[in-house]
């Protein structure tokens, strides 16, 4: 099973982490199934930015971004050339090594009453 290397984060994963998922999982998922609560407003459906990543190695064994998911990369903080959102990410057989942003773009947990 490829190893997901996830750099420490403040909030979500301080210490950093090393996990496991299958080959063909989908990242975010597999994040979540392994306790590092990365946000995802849209409940995996691809429709905001919520859980980008960054991708520090390993990117070029992912599949190619679509359209869609470009598009919405365009919002969000900090993009690099190397951001992902990871519910669109089908993990292959390589390692990956990840970076989860500081900050991320969340209408709904933004949003003021």
């Amino acid at each position: 099973m490829p190893k997901i290397t996830v750099l420490p984060n403040e909030k979500i994963c301080p210490e950093g982490r090393e996990i496991e998922i299958e080959h063909g999982a989908n990242l975010c998922r597999g994040l979540l199934d392994h306790a590092i609560e990365i946000e995802h407003a849209c409940d995996l459906s691809g429709a905001c930015t919520t859980c980008y990543v960054i991708v520090k190695k390993g990117f070029d064994s992912l599949p190619e971004m679509g359209d869609i998911e470009a598009d919405l990369l365009d919002r969000a903080w900090g993009l690099t050339p190397y951001s992902r959102l990871s519910c669109q990410v089908d993990v292959q057989k390589d390692d990956l090594e990840i970076e989860i942003p500081k900050y991320t773009v969340n209408y709904v947990s933004e949003k003021k009453g």
